[in-house]
């Protein structure tokens, strides 16, 4: 099982909104962000600083795992 630190998430966060800034009056994230702001507010809420890969619903999971490889350079 992996782990997901509270800063790896808040990185993967901050890149999904820099690639697709919040939109409309509302300032509405994009689908990416928004899956994992969920799992990083249960995290500062609990007070915990890391959880596992696969506690993550499939939208957040995606959007983590697609962070990793794009920022890693294995897709464009």
């Amino acid at each position: 099982m992996s782990d997901i630190s509270i800063n790896d998430l808040e990185a993967a966060i901050n890149f999904w909104r820099a690639r697709s800034p919040s939109s409309g009056d509302e300032l509405k994230l994009c689908e990416e962000a928004s899956a994992l702001s969920k799992p990083y507010a249960l995290l500062i809420v609990q007070r915990q600083s890391a959880l596992q890969l696969e506690g993550l619903d499939p939208k957040a999971r995606n959007a983590y795992e697609t962070y990793v490889r794009l920022k890693d350079g294995l897709e464009s």
